[in-house]
């Protein structure tokens, strides 16, 4: 099993604990990248593929999404047919 699918069945089971970094990878892995944030960009993060555009707040103080980001990047996936 790959570190993707690991990552990905991890994420599949919606844990309260999923990290920020993880997501990060997992978007990596599945050919986004990290928009750059400007000056005044703060907790909201860009992700790209290709012409879509994913938005993300930056979880903070805490490290962990909370469940609705977890369905909303779950929904992305989805629509971008990589799950």
């Amino acid at each position: 099993m790959s570190k993707k699918d690991k990552l990905l069945s991890r994420f599949l089971a919606k844990p309260k604990d999923f990290s920020y970094n993880e997501v990060i990878t997992l978007l990596k892995l599945s050919g986004y990248t990290k928009g750059k944030s400007g000056k005044t960009g703060g907790s909201r993060v860009s992700f790209t593929n290709g012409k879509k555009v994913f938005r993300l707040h930056k979880p903070h103080p805490r490290n962990e999404l909370l469940a609705y980001q977890v369905i909303e990047l779950i929904n992305e996936l989805e629509q971008e047919e990589l799950l």
